[in-house]
């Protein structure tokens, strides 16, 4: 599904150059949920953002479905991100003058789905987050809890083939967030989809396949029963 290949990607600053993504190489197949673990400045988003086709490699390979991001034109890469990709934010990023539907439907509609078939899509996506009754419901009017999953059927409107979730519990407490990472991990095997859930929470681990820690922009080791992550 997707294949990062030494993948590397370094920043110039006064300092001297920052290896943010460190000659990594990983697969992320479908079905599985991949936790990406790490202190801050660890590279975590950067990687994210390569996944994403936000950002290209230095050097190295970034596929998805074995077409190499990197040699993608804006359009092609555009397309991927519509078509392939469900993101979920820390902030969850619904229009506040949209209601829940037409947040969710936003996505299908930049594709040019019709009116009517985006809305019954969206209203079954929320249907399958269990938020069918507060479709008309703007985010001023809904918890937190309930915008992150409003936030959750906006990614898997559009059927994606990759789920990347940034910090998607870190504004919720945590019994919500407990609840967001049940629906979460639930995910790729219903929908045989790939995703990778960046987080600093050691708890977020338990809902994981796998967690790949990060350091320094490389992976290194992580003991799962400390919460530990390597040098």
């Amino acid at each position: 599904m997707l294949d990062l290949r030494g993948a590397r990607k370094y920043y110039s600053t006064d300092a001297g150059d920052v290896r943010a993504v460190d000659d990594i190489s990983l697969t992320i197949p479908p079905g599985e949920l991949d936790a990406l673990a790490g202190p801050s400045g660890s590279g975590k988003t950067t990687l994210l953002l390569l996944a994403a086709g936000l950002l290209r490699c230095d050097s190295g390979e970034v596929r998805f479905e074995d077409r190499d991001l990197g040699t993608m034109s804006k359009a092609e890469v555009l397309e991927y991100r519509r078509t392939k990709l469900g993101f979920i934010f820390q902030n969850f990023n619904l229009v506040p003058g949209m209601d829940a539907e037409e947040n969710v439907m936003l996505p299908l509609l930049l594709r040019s789905v019709n009116h009517r078939e985006a809305s019954n899509r969206a209203l079954a996506a929320l249907d399958d987050v269990g938020l069918l009754a507060r479709a008309g419901h703007p985010p001023a009017k809904l918890s937190g809890g309930e915008q992150q999953r409003v936030s959750i059927a906006r990614a898997l409107v559009g059927q994606p083939k990759l789920i990347l979730a940034d910090e998607p519990t870190g504004n919720l407490d945590t019994e919500t967030g407990d609840a967001v990472l049940d629906l979460l991990s639930s995910l790729p095997r219903e929908r045989d989809v790939a995703m990778i859930l960046v987080t600093h929470d050691a708890r977020v681990a338990r809902y994981a396949d796998r967690v790949l820690a990060m350091r320094d922009g490389k992976l290194v080791s992580y003991d799962p029963e400390t919460a530990e992550i390597g040098r």
